[in-house]
């Protein structure tokens, strides 16, 4: 399968997980084309000022890959600082949420997959 990008889903989301403001994703993967295998495989656009509240992760994990910008993630309740080329990752069990608080877009590719352990 190929998927060009002028063919991917867009999605707006307001308030994504109780955050501020509004987050674009380009869902390259959607959940029924990895059935029990995992639900994102998206890149996001978080414009200045907005973010992803805090959430957890049940049953699954999330690794995003910073592409551009700089993002404050609570990583289970540590705040912390990653730029582009940094990854984060949200085991099972734990959660994390991530702000913009630069004056440019905070651009993440980001993978949410079903823990199988």
């Amino acid at each position: 399968m190929i998927r060009k990008k002028e063919d991917i889903q867009v999605r707006k989301v307001q308030n994504a997980q109780g955050g501020e403001g509004e987050v674009t994703f380009y869902d390259w993967l959607l959940p029924e084309e990895a059935p029990g295998h995992g639900r994102v495989f998206s890149k996001l656009v978080i414009p200045p000022g907005c973010s992803i509240g805090y959430h957890e992760h049940e049953g699954e994990f999330e690794a995003y890959l910073v592409l551009e910008g700089e993002a404050t993630v609570n990583d289970n309740g540590r705040e912390i600082v990653i730029k582009a080329g940094d990854m984060h990752m949200c085991v099972n069990g734990e959660g994390h949420g991530t702000e913009n608080r630069s004056d440019k877009d905070l651009v993440l590719m980001a993978l949410i997959m079903n823990d199988l352990s």
